[in-house]
């Protein structure tokens, strides 16, 4: 009976050890899309390893699965999105997200291969723009704010239906916002996210034939699940992305394509 007391006690402590192990992980898991935010998380990597801390990126295509990644306990954190949409993504799924930190700005632009001005659209033109509800909201107040449409507004998520002018009869075409380089030859116009821009080899400050505002309320932040926002691990995440460092590697990297926003 003893040797059986002891045996139990053996595997308590060893359950013990390892819940304590797992509570006290040294190694962080953000997931993120490649750019900008895979790069600056590489960046920080170094800054972090100073706080004690091993960061391991996943990199995703996709703005659903790393949400649910981190709903599910999946990573720790994401790395891609700005509030809007997370508070979109959190009623559409029914998810407990929230944001720690404000990163970067992306501004928004509208970009083609057929023309060399928004002026010389022409009656009956395309453009093309995000299909998800809060990037495809942003994309046609960046047509408002270029004079192109003029939208309802009383409503604070705009879709097409919202829009009250269209005097050159424009249409309008929802792609998956990844899928908007790839067809940027299919429309006369496209309104593409900075991230895909830049991986598609597009200059947003020189190809862009017009960008969204410096004032513009997307900026990219941290998300985390409802209750892991105190983490020490998700503190020391915080304390890198919003250093000095990343302010200066943001600057000289993006060269005001992108604009920090802390």
């Amino acid at each position: 009976m003893k040797k059986f007391y002891v045996l139990l006690m053996g595997i308590a402590l060893t359950f013990t050890a390892c819940a304590n192990n797992k509570e006290t992980s040294k190694t962080i898991t953000v997931g993120a899309t490649p750019v900008p935010h895979a790069e600056i998380l590489e960046f920080v990597k170094p800054l972090l390893e100073k706080e004690g801390y091993t960061l391991n990126i996943q990199v995703f295509n996709d703005y659903v699965i790393p949400n649910m990644a981190v709903f599910n306990g999946e990573i720790d954190a994401n790395f891609f999105q700005h509030s809007p949409y997370l508070e979109q993504f959190n009623k559409d799924k029914n998810t407990d997200l929230i944001k720690t930190v404000s990163v970067h700005l992306e501004p928004i632009g509208i970009y083609s291969t057929k023309l060399t001005s928004i002026y010389e659209l022409s009656n009956g033109s395309s453009i093309a723009i995000p299909n998800d509800p809060t990037n495809s909201n942003r994309a046609l107040e960046v047509l408002q704010d270029a004079n192109i449409i003029k939208l309802n507004s009383k409503k604070e998520i705009k879709t097409k239906l919202d829009i009250i002018e269209n005097p050159k009869n424009i249409e309008i075409v929802e792609i998956e916002a990844p899928q908007l380089p790839r067809t940027i030859s299919d429309f006369d116009l496209s309104v593409i996210n900075t991230n895909f821009a830049i991986v598609a080899k597009l200059n947003p400050l020189k190809d862009a034939l017009f960008l969204e505002s410096k004032e513009s309320p997307y900026a990219n932040i941290v998300v985390v699940k409802k209750g892991n926002e105190n983490k020490e691990n998700i503190k020391a995440l915080n304390k890198v992305l919003n250093s000095e460092e990343v302010r200066k590697f943001i600057r000289e990297k993006y060269q005001g394509a992108i604009i920090e926003a802390f």
